[in-house]
Order: structure tokens, then sequence, then C-alpha cells
């Protein structure tokens, strides 16, 4: 097969590791693969990978991206593609109306992955005109089939997404020369129980939650200490501002530490006593969380959404109602201090199992 994935860009972010992932395998089964992105700096892991990488505009969420629709069907008449798989909503819209434009007796066959809980009205609807639909998770299937019921279930695949067990495990320590670099970057964390949280540094993740928990675990006179590990975006700076600001209010500066983005966050992880999914709206799915458990990791997070599938299947004892701050403590404090571990991450959770659903899904509709 010909496949081409279509979306934004590729940066950073679980989107376009999952593309890379399902491009990677393609190429390992002997297919041929496109990505089509205004590029970003995962472009020379993909095509290492063996996978092409062609560059368009398909990112501005702005009508000039309409421009692209011409220019997206010559590119499928040329190429000829078996599948075409869009991953976002611009790029969708850019996809789909140069795919409706084709023949349908020799058009590619399409496929459409709904990441997250986006926003309902008519924009965000081409993520369910896929012939068939992805959902990253069975909450994901349930927003599909509630805002747009004109969505026919057997259309929609549900494909959790995965991590490579042998990349992770309870037994996984980071090398010498990253734990000599560690210690030496954080001298304070030495017999301390850690607590790490995850995430981009927005509104929706939690921290603030995060530090009223850490307060509340030192008033307790537990030895804690909060790693915050995530991007800020230019357009946050103020927001992070806000947060130092909370958490010298909270007289917590000595136990919380900024990390800011981080490439090597299994690393971190590995090095964390605990994680913390503290979203304040449901995720679709919780990547981190799942890479946390399967490092053997306690992970504590609100019940909702796709944390909450993760939680309930793989460690009920980090389930807490989302937004109850004293149950979150209530939660950490007996997670600490019992220790118990999740269960080992297997199917449909492994990165095998999500490469091989999708590719039986492309198969399906190549017939």
């Amino acid at each position: 097969m010909k496949v081409v994935q279509i979306l934004p860009e590729l940066n950073a972010g679980g989107v376009e590791r999952g593309t890379l992932e399902i491009a990677a395998h393609l190429v390992r089964e002997g297919h041929e693969s496109i990505v089509i992105s205004n590029g970003g700096r995962m472009v020379a892991e993909l095509e290492r990978s063996g996978s092409r990488h062609v560059a368009m505009p398909v990112h501005r969420k702005s009508l000039a991206s309409l421009f692209q629709v011409r220019p997206m069907q010559r590119f499928l008449l040329e190429e000829r593609p078996d599948i075409v798989h869009i991953r976002s909503r611009v790029p969708g819209w850019v996809t789909w109306l140069a795919w409706r434009g084709m023949d349908p007796t020799t058009r590619p066959r399409l496929v459409s992955t709904v990441h997250g809980f986006y926003s309902v009205n008519r924009y965000s609807a081409v993520m369910t005109r896929g012939e068939r639909v992805i959902a990253v998770s069975e909450s994901i299937q349930e927003y599909v089939l509630e805002k747009y019921p004109q969505t026919p279930l057997e259309k929609i695949r549900v494909i959790p997404r995965g991590v490579q067990p042998s990349n992770y495990g309870a037994d996984f320590r980071p090398p010498g020369e990253w734990l000599d670099r560690w210690h030496s970057e954080q001298p304070t964390l030495g017999g301390k129980c850690v607590l790490l949280l995850p995430g981009r540094i927005t509104r929706l993740k939690g921290h603030e939650d995060f530090f009223l928990l850490i307060a509340a675990l030192r008033k307790e006179g537990l030895a804690v200490h909060g790693l915050v590990a995530g991007d800020t975006h230019p357009k946050k700076r103020a927001y992070l501002e806000e947060l130092r600001g909370i958490v010298q209010t909270l007289g917590i500066s000595e136990e919380i530490t900024f990390l800011g983005h981080r490439s090597d966050i299994r690393e971190v992880m590995a090095m964390s006593d605990l994680v913390c999914a503290l979203s304040q709206q449901p995720e679709s799915f919780g990547r981190t969380v799942l890479e946390a458990m399967a490092l053997g990791k306690p992970v504590i997070g609100y019940d909702c959404g796709g944390v909450g599938e993760l939680l309930r299947t793989l460690f009920p004892a980090g389930r807490v109602p989302l937004g109850n701050r004293p149950q979150l403590l209530e939660v950490t404090r007996s997670v600490i201090q019992s220790r118990p571990q999740p269960l080992m991450v297997g199917d449909p959770f492994t990165l095998a199992a999500m490469c091989r659903s999708t590719l039986a899904v492309y198969q399906e509709l190549r017939g």
C-alpha cells in the first residue's frame, strides 16, 4: 500500500509521535509511507525511518489554508495513494475538500483519527467524515456518537495509543551519564518522595492543584518535592509567572522545580516516585500516563476521559474524582505510604497493537 498521513506540523506532541510510529511500521511492513505537514524538528526522524516528507502549509487556522485544496488534489492525483489519513482539522478540511472533488471510483480511501474532545461545530465535524473514523479511546468514541450522531457506530474503530514495552519496564534505569547529570542538576531530591506533573504550561493541566497538594503534604510533615515538566508557549509566559507567584505564596519555592521542556521525559519519570495527571478537562487518552505506568510508576489522576479509562484498567488505586482536592490529598497520601504498583501494560496499550490495528483499518478499506 501507499499511505499518506496529513497533520499540521511535526514538532512535538502525541499526534506527531503517533504519526511517526505508524509511518515507521508501514515501512517495516513493506508499504510506502508519506507524511504531509508544514515541517518541524521531527522531520529528520521521520525520514530516517524510511518515510517521505512533503512540505505543505496545511497548518494555518485561517481561510487562506483553503488555497491548498487544489495543490492537495493535484498531489493526490499524481501520487495515487491507497489510503489518506487525516489527523487534524485544518489539514482535514484541505484534504477532505480535495478528496471530495475526485472521482469516487479511483480516489484513495479516507481515514480520520479523532485525537481530542474538539469544540462541537461544523469545523470539527470534518474529523468524522473519514470512511473509517479512528477513536483513540472509548471516551472519544462516546464523544463522537453523542456530538455527531450522524456518524454510524459501524465505521468507528477504537484504537488506543500504545507504548513499546521494551523501552520501559519497572526495572528501567537511565544511563549512567544521564544519572550523573541529573544528580548534579537536582541535588535537593535525595531522600524525598518525588512527584512529577508532566504537561504543557496551560491552565488546563492542573498546576495549581498540584502545588496545593505539595503544600498540603509538606504541612503533614512528608518530605516531598514536586517537578513540573512541560513546554511554555510564548503566549503562556505570563501564566508561568503566575504559577511561580502561587508557589511563592504557598511557601513551597524550595519544594517545586520547573524543568521546562524535556525530551527525556521517560528518564525523568523513572527518577520520580509518583506521576500526577490533573487536567481540569477530560483528555482524549493520556499517553504520558500510560508511559508512567509502563515504567511501574503509580499515577494519581482525575477519573475522567482517557486518563480515567487507563486508571480504571491499570491502576484503580490512583483514581480521584475530577477537581476533588481533599480526595486528591487522601489518595496521594495513601499511595505514598503503601507504594502499590500498576498492572503490567499489555495489549491493547502496546505500540505493536496500535500499529497492527491501524494497518488493519487501512487493509479493510483497501479490500
